[in-house]
């Protein structure tokens, strides 16, 4: 940051500042964490000397409290692998069954942009497609922030939910799917090589929430990479030329999830294992009806407390699927 030269590229200029702050973030977590500490280990030895049990008793809560940052501290540490600390690509796409999936589509929207903002990442809308009657057909963000697709890869798969139909009169229970995909936002030095011919591109007017530009040129941009049918958009530009560099940014990022779950799975075959790699796996379940619960079937993490995951308390889900993984891999 000193060189003189660090301005010339703003852009990148702004990602080494990030950077430089979140692993500020973790020297000076770890900091906090060693001061406490020892401030426990003084409290402790005058507990003993003085005998005295209100002391005593205030340690418990410190010590109760430093356990919980340290498991916090944990989690930002198994965040090691090399794409964890990218921005995340989320895409939100409703199962069969109309205007009930669609608004649990939406219900998921809302509960991700909540987790975001929690945690100080910026959200961004780079396609929206409404429902007919509620909800959405398909939504796709842009999550920044340092460590973001780290922590959103736990999200990939299918979400379940289960309760009364706010859409049946009859009041009955029914059951929707929507599945969620994740991929880095992938950097532009990573070799992904896409050839011009391989690509379609579509132009459209914009829809759903926006300024006044929506449905007034045809500013939206879809493109199809025909070998391996691999579809992006983007509506979040008023201009076709930005929206078309967005999508581009994002296919590239598709590709190579899509290169990286091939090699996986050629692995797994190699070592004769067998594998569920792909979007059609149920990974939880939201049950409102005739209990409130979320179960991790990967984990088996599980909470009753459905309101507060839906508001965006996703850490615990988080934090055992991590676990899970590095024991995995141990």
């Amino acid at each position: 940051m000193a060189a003189p030269d660090f301005w010339d590229d703003n852009e990148e200029a702004q990602k080494t500042i990030a950077e430089m702050n979140a692993i500020k973030s973790v020297v000076d977590d770890y900091n906090a964490l060693q001061a406490e500490f020892e401030d426990s280990e003084v409290m402790l030895e005058l507990a003993q000397e003085e005998g005295d049990d209100s002391i005593a008793a205030d340690l418990g809560q410190s010590i109760t409290a430093l356990v919980k940052k340290l498991e916090d501290f944990e989690l930002q540490l198994l965040l090691s692998q090399p794409y964890d600390k990218l921005n995340a690509i989320l895409e939100l796409h409703p199962g069969a069954g109309g205007t009930e999936s669609q608004d649990w589509a939406s219900m998921l929207l809302r509960m991700y942009t909540r987790w975001a903002e929690k945690r100080g990442f910026k959200v961004e809308m780079l396609d929206y497609l409404p429902g007919d009657e509620a909800g959405l057909k398909s939504v796709t963000l842009l999550i920044k922030g340092y460590n973001a697709y780290g922590y959103l890869k736990a999200e990939k798969g299918v979400h379940r939910l289960v309760r009364i139909s706010p859409f049946d009169a009859s009041g009955r229970r029914h059951t929707s799917f929507t599945s969620c995909d994740v991929v880095p936002e992938i950097e532009d030095d990573v070799e992904i090589e896409i050839r011009t011919e391989d690509l379609k591109v579509d132009t459209y007017r914009a829809s759903g929430a926006g300024g006044q530009h929506i449905n007034t040129t045809d500013s939206a941009v879809r493109i199809t990479h025909i070998p391996s049918g691999v579809v992006v958009t983007c509506q979040t530009e008023r201009s076709q030329i930005k929206n078309r560099e967005r999508a581009m940014k994002h296919l590239r990022s598709k590709l190579y999830e899509k290169k990286i779950e091939e090699q996986e799975k050629h692995l797994a075959e190699i070592r004769g294992e067998q594998s569920e790699i792909g979007w059609g796996s149920q990974i939880r379940s939201y049950v409102f009806h005739p209990y409130s619960m979320v179960k991790d079937h990967r984990t088996s993490v599980e909470t009753g407390n459905v309101g507060a995951v839906m508001d965006g308390d996703l850490d615990g889900f988080i934090d055992g699927y991590l676990r899970m993984q590095i024991k995995q891999e141990d």
